[in-house]
């Protein structure tokens, strides 16, 4: 396995980065985040995309994972920040979760492609979003060279090949068992071959659920690989972004900032 994927304070300061960096530049160019925006983030795990919020001054911030290590974590990591009160966790599945009110941004990264049901999902958390608030999702297109996650492998050879994630599912479970992949590994893999996602499924959802597109941008190197690996984040052209299906091939990761069209 990846040190990042153990190394868990390492991931919280990567995420960090990767917000303060590339995704406050890209919701600036929509919404002025201050002190006074309200910030919630479903499938927060230990909240290093929260702490560039934090150190913004904003008052209210607020994740939600369902994962209670990494709530558990998310505590740790803010115990001395001199903001602390100003932040606040909850272990959660998301649909249990009542009486937290409106927030101005919901924020979803790298974590659309892990929810079965994203269309219950996104029509369910427009109920989180104040009058005029934004939704910003990032997540991987399935059919990008890693879009099955592959780097969590233990194998080293399979955390970095890409592409046979979209073997068929007998293929694909074969070759995790040969590498001496463990069962749950196996398992995790193949559920998210369940719920990774096109930009063209994506899309219909938005336009199923009501939401609007207020800003789009792809990747054809993610930012996140900045902080990982040293690369300089670098825009899909134009001409890439704009053919459907093989785009997604091409694109490491999607951002949209969208808003539900009777919310104003």
């Amino acid at each position: 396995m990846q040190e990042r994927h153990i190394n868990r304070e390492k991931y919280f300061q990567e995420q960090s980065a990767t917000i303060r960096n590339h995704v406050f530049p890209f919701l600036n160019q929509m919404i002025t985040v201050d002190e006074n925006t309200s910030i919630l983030e479903i499938g927060c795990g230990e909240g290093g995309n929260l702490k560039p919020f934090l150190d913004l001054g904003c008052k209210r911030i607020l994740g939600v994972d369902m994962s209670e290590d990494k709530i558990n974590n998310a505590k740790l990591f803010f115990a001395n920040d001199p903001n602390k009160a100003n932040i606040e966790f909850i272990t959660s599945d998301i649909y249990d979760v009542d009486n937290i009110g409106k927030f101005d941004i919901i924020m979803t990264r790298d974590v659309l492609e892990h929810i079965h049901g994203q269309e219950r999902f996104m029509e369910y958390v427009k109920r989180f979003l104040k009058p005029g608030g934004k939704f910003f999702l990032g997540f991987p297109p399935w059919y990008n060279p890693f879009g099955g996650h592959q780097q969590m492998c233990e194998s080293k050879v399979l955390s970095k090949l890409p592409f046979f994630h979209i073997f068929p599912k007998p293929i694909y479970g074969l070759i995790l068992k040969t590498f001496g992949e463990t069962d749950p590994k196996i398992e995790a893999l193949m559920e998210i071959k369940d719920t990774g996602i096109t930009i063209e499924r994506f899309e219909k959802i938005l336009k199923r659920t009501g939401y609007k597109k207020d800003k789009v941008l792809y990747y054809f190197i993610n930012p996140n690989y900045e902080a990982k690996f040293g690369l300089k984040p670098r825009e899909q052209i134009g001409f890439i972004s704009s053919l459907p299906y093989l785009r997604n091939f091409l694109i490491t990761t999607s951002y949209y900032l969208v808003s539900p069209i009777n919310n104003n």
